[in-house]
């Protein structure tokens, strides 16, 4: 099940940027003067106007980041002292699919604080929905036997709600970032001194991690096997060498121990038939967390 990362500071960076202030000056509440740098807004819409009005999804999509949206809308008003004056009502689940015009929320409040706070706010929905609705594509393709897992190319310092977003679409995270997982590429390999040194060393230094493997060749996945990975990496190789390479894996890993492969580089959605049918465990892509947005309104209630 997916929870909503803490995203304050993230929510408060991307308002400050909008806004041309410190992000400090966002989180701090009760300065009306912050929505001054509307300078639409505040030019052209009355101080006391409210605003009703209604986010809708223009395409069809999986819906990720009505949280976020709120906690955007929520964020600007507290720091113009308004926030008794919004209310944000989502009108369907995270994770609901839904078709092209179906209204996704509602909110109301101060109209200058809703309007400034608006693109940021839809900005991270379309975001959010993009990679959920790629993830459950690439999921229900995928099937059952299969996982579909995201990578660490995302946009920098959207990571975590990127990985929200895949989990909420139905697909499966990989490591979170350097620090809560071994992955041991090429590079690493080199300066060990060989696949076996570099699993025997880092299972010395984090016995209580994951270890991954990335091999290149079919002698490099049953090395890694052998040597006490917990899964491989099948780097850039085609449907036949997978094949082979998650057969030689699961012959080579030791007794009592379970050693998970993974498919990765060059992986495309219209592989995924194929890669399911060689038995690997798991796929990786970044197509899930740089998918194109969906995009998404906000309409005045008339």
């Amino acid at each position: 099940m997916y929870s909503l990362p803490l995203c304050d500071e993230l929510i408060a960076s991307a308002l400050a940027e909008d806004l041309g202030v410190p992000a400090q000056r966002v989180l701090r509440p009760g300065d009306a003067s912050v929505l001054d740098r509307d300078v639409t807004a505040a030019s052209v819409v009355p101080v006391a106007a409210r605003f009703e009005g209604r986010i809708t999804a223009r395409q069809a999509c999986v819906v990720c980041g009505l949280p976020v949206a709120a906690q955007v809308f929520e964020m600007l008003a507290r720091a113009a002292g308004m926030d008794d004056e919004l209310e944000f009502f989502p009108l369907v689940a995270e994770g609901a699919s839904v078709d092209a015009g179906t209204a996704v929320a509602e909110i109301s409040g101060p109209a200058r604080a809703v309007l400034a706070a608006e693109r940021t706010a839809l900005d991270l929905v379309m975001l959010l929905s993009g990679i959920a609705t790629e993830a459950s594509k690439w999921q229900a393709e995928a099937g059952m036997t299969m996982a579909v897992t995201d990578t660490r190319k995302t946009l920098p310092g959207l990571r975590e709600l990127s990985k929200y977003a895949v989990a909420v679409g139905g697909a499966h995270n990989h490591r979170t970032g350097l620090w809560d997982m071994v992955l041991i590429k090429d590079n690493h390999i080199a300066h060990a001194g060989g696949i076996t040194a570099a699993v025997q060393a880092a299972r010395t230094a984090h016995p209580d991690l994951s270890i991954e493997v990335e091999a290149d060749t079919l002698a490099q996945a049953v090395e890694a096997a052998r040597a006490g990975a917990d899964m491989v990496l099948l780097d850039n190789m085609d449907d036949a060498a997978t094949a082979g390479a998650v057969t030689a894996v699961r012959a080579a890993c030791p007794a009592g121990r379970d050693c998970l492969t993974e498919a990765s580089g060059g992986i495309t959605f219209d592989r995924l038939a194929g890669l399911r049918a060689t038995g690997v465990d798991r796929v990786s892509s970044s197509a899930l967390t740089l998918a194109a947005p969906i995009d998404f309104g906000l309409d005045e209630l008339t």
